[in-house]
């Protein structure tokens, strides 16, 4: 009888008898699981048994791992083990605030949103403004946006207004719509809309950056508002099975937030961070990357902005939508983005840039081939700098072919697509569907892809990802005609979107993404085996642990 066990190091393999090493020396261990274990690394992909010490992976192996006294050992019956899922894409704070206020996610109708927000109105008649996040037409029966005369007959003693759940989009009430200053005689602001009607009257829709003539008036949050909501979107994470999210966009002081979350011990999971456009990139860029020697937070990235959203038509694409006129909203031009790239290359610094049309990922492909070949390779400060397009929805197969030859890295969400089949085809025609969303087109190119949720726009759950990637069709088992099912990926690389592949886009897959020794001690159990079992009941496993650091950061109760 043989024992495969690897120990020491993640590069040593080593065979041993039972009757051997193995059996005769114990391996310390704070921690360990027994069960069915899918590792992400190819050279060992399946194991039955692992051991922690402190924070890292100490011992995996098929066989029996003899322990030391002292270890506390869990066998699981059913589920599997795997390494620590990290979303690659989410925006922490606003998971919290989606917690701590109004949240019209995953309501199922126009008249029940309305509702929601009648009943939130009345529950907090001393609150100056109603303001909620989260809903998305394209679920609702009614089939339209909503309108300024749906949130009137709600709320009309107070300004009200209601984000889409993209954050691309909000429904202004008249009040709000009257303190800002808009009228249908208004002009929107470049990389805005204000939208209207067939009569040319308001509609109470502002897109992009249309929205910031309302938000400036919203009273600010206070530190500790900022504070708690991180907090509450942490806690909420774990619970769901993150071991690592990366905040794609946020300021210096809610960075500063996250630290002392830290080193208050409640930071519940490790964060990867990318400053926004603007003051707050300047800062990263002045100071350079903020890393974490115990690899907690680190701040590394840059967020940028090149189009809008596709539900919301804002997204840029190079013919006009199918079902409009327009061909949707750039939100920088080349002039301002070029000494960005040129510096952050010089500093080190990732750059994150959000595309979804397919103009926009061209333009982006563009920018970054510009600044690649403007700096001499010399004055880079990272070889490899693999900077990233956010969401990458719509890429013509010539630009799809020049994310491999730049090095660029497609950060996707598997949610949107099984959200956005319900009105895409509309959006973009038969024709360009086929180059939507294309995670296999990109795998078969040599890519990899980091995966994430966008939560709060989407719901953040890593099994709806999951299952999104896997399956391509939404949580109900409905795939639209012509929504291209071959572009789906295979278990085995949905769990490497949600593993390895972000933990590459991060910098650190040489520290996590995959369950070898030596290793962060980051995993997530379910109690299916949802490499396995049938597909509609991958939504339905439920998270059994999440281990932090070699520590559970949550347990089923």
């Amino acid at each position: 009888m043989r024992t495969e066990l690897i120990i020491g190091s993640s590069l040593f393999l080593s065979l041993f008898s039972a009757h051997g090493l193995a059996a005769k020396h114990c391996v310390e261990a704070d921690l360990a699981f027994s069960g069915n274990i899918y590792t992400a690394n190819d050279h060992f992909p399946k194991a039955n048994h692992l051991a922690i010490k402190d924070n890292k992976i100490a011992a995996v192996s098929l066989e029996p791992i003899k322990l030391c006294d002292g270890a506390r050992h869990f066998r699981l019956k059913q589920g599997a083990i795997f390494p620590g899922f990290n979303d690659a894409h989410v925006h922490l704070k606003g998971i919290g605030y989606r917690e701590k206020n109004l949240n019209l996610q995953g309501i199922n109708s126009l008249a029940e949103t309305m509702q929601a927000v009648a009943d939130h109105a009345k529950a907090n008649p001393d609150a100056p403004w109603v303001v909620g996040r989260g809903w998305i037409e394209k679920v609702w029966p009614e089939k339209r946006f909503p309108t300024l005369a749906d949130i009137d007959a709600i709320v009309s003693d107070r300004p009200a207004y209601l984000k889409r759940a993209d954050g691309h989009s909000a429904l202004a009430n008249s009040v709000a719509l009257k303190l800002a200053g808009i009228d249908k005689n208004s002009r929107a602001p470049n990389g805005g809309a204000i939208e209207k009607n067939s009569d040319g009257e308001l509609t109470g829709l502002l897109v992009d950056n249309a929205m910031a003539l309302v938000e400036k008036l919203i009273p600010e949050n206070t530190r500790a508002d900022d504070k708690d909501a991180l907090a509450r979107g942490l806690a909420r994470n774990v619970q769901l099975g993150w071991t690592q999210t990366q905040n794609a966009g946020g300021s210096w002081n809610d960075l500063q937030l996250l630290q002392e979350l830290q080193k208050e011990g409640r930071l519940a999971h490790r964060v990867y961070y990318a400053l926004s456009q603007g003051d707050n990139a300047d800062t990263l860029l002045n100071k350079g990357a903020q890393l974490d020697d115990r690899h907690w937070i680190s701040a590394r990235g840059i967020k940028l902005y090149s189009d809008g959203a596709l539900g919301s038509r804002g997204a840029a694409l190079i013919e006009p939508y199918h079902d409009a006129k327009g061909k949707g909203l750039l939100l920088i031009d080349e002039q301002t983005i070029m000494p960005i790239l040129e510096k952050a290359l010089r500093r080190g610094i990732q750059i994150q840039t959000h595309a979804i049309g397919d103009l926009a990922n061209r333009l982006v492909l563009d920018w970054y081939e510009k600044a690649f070949r403007k700096v001499p390779r010399e004055e880079w400060a990272l070889a490899n700098p693999r900077w990233r397009i956010e969401h990458s929805q719509n890429i013509t197969p010539e630009d799809q072919d020049r994310f491999k030859q730049l090095g660029v890295i497609p950060s996707m969400q598997p949610s949107h697509a099984i959200g956005d089949l319900h009105f895409a085809p509309d959006r973009l025609g038969k024709t360009r569907l086929q180059h939507a969303y294309p995670w296999q087109s990109l795998l078969d190119k040599g890519l990899i892809i980091a995966g994430g949720s966008d939560a709060p726009v989407e719901i953040g759950d890593p099994r709806i990802e999951f299952y999104a990637a896997s399956i391509r069709k939404d949580t109900r088992g409905f795939q639209t005609k012509g929504w291209h099912p071959e572009l789906a990926v295979s278990r085995d690389n949905a769990l490497k979107m949600f593993t390895l592949w972000p933990a590459y886009a991060a910098f650190e897959e040489n520290l996590r993404g995959s369950i070898e020794v030596g290793k962060l001690a980051d995993l997530t159990i379910f109690d299916r085996d949802i490499m396995m079992v049938p597909e509609e009941q991958i939504l339905q496993a439920n998270v059994l642990f999440t281990v932090v650091d070699g520590n559970i950061a949550y347990q089923k109760p």
